[in-house]
């Protein structure tokens, strides 16, 4: 297991982390220590605890909106791959349409043909 040590807000933290995944929780702190201090730049100084929580929720509502987000977009991409994926079914469909409707005109050339020739309707 590695080991990290970040700074946020002013205090020195050593976390443990998995191989490979120091630069990540390192840029994690780091977005984490700005927003604190964002927060601070904008609010003064209203405590650290009160700083750290407002931080949180901000990255939280973020990550809502963000999951929110991504989720309409799953749907609207599982709507698009059916479009995509059924184009034989469709294909099919139009092939049907398209084959009942010459059947159809051929059965009225016939009618016309036959009416033409005397024979009067079959």
């Amino acid at each position: 297991m590695a080991q990290v040590t970040v700074t946020i807000a002013g205090q020195t933290y050593r976390m443990a982390c998995a191989e490979g995944e120091e630069q990540h929780l390192e840029g994690l702190a780091a977005a984490y220590d700005a927003r604190i201090a964002e927060m601070r730049a904008t609010f003064g100084e209203i405590g650290d605890l009160r700083l750290h929580v407002m931080a949180a929720l901000s990255h939280a509502d973020e990550l809502y909106d963000a999951r929110r987000r991504l989720s309409g977009l799953e749907a609207e991409m599982a709507a698009l791959k059916r479009l995509v994926s059924s184009p034989d079914e469709r294909m099919q469909l139009v092939e049907a349409r398209l084959a009942e409707g010459v059947q159809r005109a051929a059965e009225r050339i016939e009618e016309l043909a036959r009416s033409l020739n005397g024979a009067g309707p079959g």
